[in-house]
């Protein structure tokens, strides 16, 4: 159950006369009404974002693509690649004798086809090569499937060549048989013709001799010369067709190893299948054979807006390996600069480009382990921004600057402070809140602060304030309570408990300020009346209490102790009383009232109360401008 308010627990316990405590008068008419901060509010609906922008410094992790001579190639998944970057930093350099012999052997073959051989390009010699590279587990056996590519091709070619003789022959048939035809229609016209057909009317109409039945062109023999001629030439447009449609087959074949070796990235071996394909065909036709909407021909159309060709496959894989080579050149220089930040990306890039490339595969391991210690802890900073670790992050982050002088550190630094005041910031608000009686609203505060920053060391000291904050609040409905009782002087006797717990609300500590400083003023004029009481000077000592009596009304001490002074001192209190009662008639009694108070004075006289009395009767009775009597004259002795 809510307290009341304090204004209203105060406010019941106004009189008439001064007190121990005065509560103070409503000074907000806006009090428990509408609001009349103008913070805005946090928007609880905005989610935070990594200080990163979900970048790792490395590669953006939404391309997963990379761009050579202005054709980009998809490297798959990055979270592949970066698992096999991770693996092949701590993997010993490929500087092995195998290995040699294995690079030797493909720059053997590069030039056993090259068209600046010596005595021009062979391809039998190149073709042998092969399967000496194929034995090396690093090349995974492509050498071995470009080996049996060149094959297939080469026996397909002599199909075609086959076929061609084949047409060849037909034509020398077809001839054979036109000049068989011939000879027979001209020597059986000659000696067999016995009919003769008139041509045209009249008398001068030519005539022209006919065959008989069964000779020269009316026989069947030269029926069958005429079927055979139309027979070759069927056979040799279908060979025709079949050479043309083999050919484009094989090298439809050929180009999607071609084109698949490209998008593996391994670009020697797109080399030496280019330079075999020109030695197989010499028909100067190397555009590649591959549907218009795949997602091959669009890398490149869209890319560099041309068709794909072989020679254009060769030359970005030039472009290629290029680029690897002045990517790993940069990484040493860069690593010798101990720039680390930059040279990863170098090496990054050099490696997701040429990942089967000499100068990547013999990178001495030394030089990679500075990249991948480095690599980790950057990685390891992501992770760090992302959990909103920025006790840690901060920690890591001065790593990375002693590991790399030219690691960007601005963004990192400015988001962890950024985050980590705005969580201090929530936390302090929090407390405030708390100490304040506010706990739903404290809790928002609390709850802000740890989605901004959840291993915020200050939460627990929040949590241990929470654990403490029933007795804080026990210890305010305690005051409370106290103040609307008036029981002003168990709050004097528990000002030590209540006083930290109220020092942050100004409406509690003024009331407690009054109260600790009248009770004390109360308690300094009980002490000296004790004194004077001691001493025997009762009327003194209770016209200083009676004097404080007046002021606080309320105090049960001080009524306490005039309560057994009272006997002891009745008849002054008498005098002073008649006195009082006759300067309050109307009309005022002043001679009846001049006189108690002289008696009151004779009774005790130094009374202070009959002194002032005698003053106000001698202002009442003097015509104004007359010289002052003193109350000490001999007249009134």
């Amino acid at each position: 159950m809510k307290s009341l308010p304090l204004a209203a627990l105060l406010a019941a316990t106004t009189v008439a006369h001064a007190q121990v405590y005065t509560p103070p008068s409503p000074s907000n008419p806006n009090q428990g009404g509408t609001p009349t901060d103008t913070v805005t509010p946090r928007s609880e609906d905005k989610k935070s974002k990594t200080p990163f922008g979900q970048e790792i410094p490395m590669l953006d992790p939404a391309s997963e693509t990379i761009t050579v001579g202005g054709v980009t190639i998809p490297m798959g998944d990055n979270r592949i690649i970066k698992a096999r970057f991770e693996k092949y930093l701590s993997q010993p350099p490929e500087d092995s004798e195998a290995a040699e012999i294995y690079r030797e052997t493909i720059d053997d073959i590069l030039a056993a086809v090259s068209p600046y051989r010596e005595k021009g390009p062979s391809l039998k010699d190149g073709w042998k090569l092969l399967p000496r590279a194929s034995a090396y587990p690093g090349d995974a056996r492509i050498c071995g499937s470009l080996a049996e590519a060149v094959y297939v091709a080469l026996l397909a070619k002599r199909d075609v060549n086959g076929l061609s003789n084949l047409n060849l022959e037909l034509e020398k048939e077809k001839k054979r048989t036109i000049s068989d035809g011939d000879w027979k229609t001209r020597h059986d016209r000659s000696s067999k013709v016995n009919e003769k057909s008139q041509i045209g009317k009249g008398t001068g109409a030519a005539t022209k001799e006919v065959a008989a039945i069964g000779y020269a062109e009316n026989s069947l023999e030269y029926t069958e010369f005429l079927r055979r001629i139309a027979e070759i030439e069927i056979l040799k447009k279908a060979n025709i067709l079949k050479t043309e449609a083999q050919v484009l087959q094989t090298k439809i074949q050929y180009q999607v190893n071609m084109i698949q070796w490209f998008t593996q990235r391994r670009f020697e071996h797109v080399l030496m299948a280019a330079r075999f394909y020109n030695q197989i065909w010499k028909d100067g036709d190397s555009t590649l054979h591959i549907d218009k909407n795949s997602d091959v021909s669009k890398l490149f159309s869209q890319s560099v807006g041309v068709n794909p060709t072989v020679s254009s496959l060769d030359s970005l894989s030039n472009e290629a390996i290029h680029e690897v080579d002045k990517a790993i050149e940069a990484f040493n220089y860069l690593l010798d600069q101990n720039e680390l930040h930059t040279a990863s990306k170098r090496l990054m890039e050099a490696f997701a480009l040429g990942e089967y490339l000499s100068p990547v595969a013999t990178l001495p391991r030394e030089r990679k382990r500075r990249v991948q210690q480095y690599v980790r802890d950057l990685n390891d900073l992501y992770g760090m921004m992302q959990a909103r670790d920025y006790t840690k992050a901060k920690l890591m982050v001065a790593k990375l600057k002693t590991q790399a002088r030219d690691f960007p550190s601005a963004k990192a630094d400015s988001a962890i402070a950024g985050y980590t005041l705005a969580s201090d910031l929530s936390i302090e608000k929090a407390k405030a809140l708390l100490i304040g009686g506010k706990s739903d609203e404290a809790a928002k505060e609390i709850v802000s602060a740890a989605e901004i920053w959840p291993t915020n060391p200050k939460l627990e000291e929040f949590k241990a304030l929470i654990g403490s904050s029933s007795a804080v609040v026990m210890a305010r409905k305690d005051f409370d309570r106290l103040i609307a009782e008036q029981n002003y002087r168990e709050i004097f006797k528990r000002q030590y408990e209540f006083a930290p717990v109220i020092k942050d609300d100004p409406e509690r500590l003024d009331a407690f300020q009054q109260i600790i400083e009248n009770i004390k003023r109360i308690e300094i004029a009980l002490n000296k009346a004790a004194e004077f009481a001691n001493l025997g000077s009762s009327y003194s000592a209770w016209e200083q209490l009676a004097e404080l009596r007046e002021e606080f009304p309320d105090d049960q001490n001080l009524g306490r102790e005039l309560e057994k002074l009272a006997p002891k001192v009745s008849d002054l209190a008498m005098a002073l009383e008649r006195a009082r009662q006759f300067e309050a008639r109307t009309p005022q009694q002043t001679g009846s009232a001049f006189a108690w108070y002289l008696k009151a004075r004779g009774i005790y006289l130094r009374s202070k109360f009959a002194e002032e009395g005698i003053q106000r009767m001698l202002d009442q009775v003097l015509p104004e401008g007359s010289a002052p009597i003193s109350a000490d004259d001999d007249t009134f002795n």
